[in-house]
């Protein structure tokens, strides 16, 4: 079995950290996967950005925690229209 790093260990113990948050809320964990998913494909030699997104993931976490939370915001670039 492969060795992982130890920001592999902390990235997979943040999927299973989300998993349980959103076990109790209603199309959370779907969208947690899916997340995770798109995600996977960044390359391993990218730390940069893979630390960014675990010390973000971090903050959505502590979010998702709160009682208060119903429903996730979602982060992506806005679709250009060339036409």
């Amino acid at each position: 079995m492969a060795r992982h790093s130890k920001l592999q260990k902390n990235v997979l113990a943040l999927y299973r950290q989300f998993l349980r948050a959103g076990r109790d809320k209603p199309g959370f964990v779907p969208r947690i996967r899916d997340e995770f998913r798109e995600n996977s494909r960044i390359k391993k030699t990218d730390v940069m950005h893979i630390e960014y997104l675990y010390r973000r993931g971090q903050r959505q976490l502590e979010q998702l925690r709160d009682a208060n939370t119903k429903q996730l915001g979602s982060f992506s670039k806005p679709k250009v229209d060339h036409s």
